[in-house]
């Protein structure tokens, strides 16, 4: 049994998502947005940080996972965003768990089966897949996307054999 945290980072609303994964069952423990107050920028850092470790705290993960940083039209939003992910994976590296990336595609390909998914679409794959009665917010359901990505990710390389899959991101029963 197998705890994930699925991070989707923003400067302004970080979406968090918890599940147990245990064989081929995947069950929601809960989900979320850090939604950042302060209008200065080291302050939302701070905010994310903290909301992060306290997620981590409260729900006890043993793996972690974030979108990576993907380009930006706006040079100054994607800086931001990398900062607001650096918050998120510092938290998760002081609290000693292993650190996963995936790319915008990745994720929607491993949940919906399409890298070309509309956020709609992750949504109600999330809610079908988690059996949840009601769709997450976006920034919620993109969490709970990165955290089954992981998940299956992990499943795909360990039916590979991949032994160092197993020791970096633990395993899977």
């Amino acid at each position: 049994m197998t705890i994930i945290l699925g991070v989707d980072p923003g400067s302004r609303i970080t979406g968090y998502g918890v599940i147990q994964c245990q064989g081929r069952h995947q069950l929601y423990l809960g989900s979320g947005c850090i939604r950042t107050s302060s209008t200065e920028l080291p302050a939302r850092l701070k905010q994310i940080f903290d909301g992060i470790s306290e997620i981590i705290r409260q729900y006890q993960p043993e793996q972690f996972a974030i979108e990576k940083v993907f380009m930006a039209k706006n040079a100054d939003s994607a800086l931001k965003l990398g900062q607001a992910r650096g918050a998120a994976i510092v938290a998760a590296t002081v609290a000693g768990l292993p650190v996963a990336e995936y790319s915008p595609t990745q994720i929607k390909n491993a949940v919906v089966g399409t890298g070309r998914a509309e956020k709609a679409q992750v949504q109600h794959m999330i809610t079908h897949l988690l059996k949840l009665p009601a769709s997450p917010q976006a920034d919620a359901a993109d969490a709970l996307s990165i955290a089954l990505c992981h998940y299956h990710t992990c499943q795909s390389l360990a039916a590979m054999g991949g032994r160092a899959t197993r020791q970096t991101y633990g395993r899977y029963k």
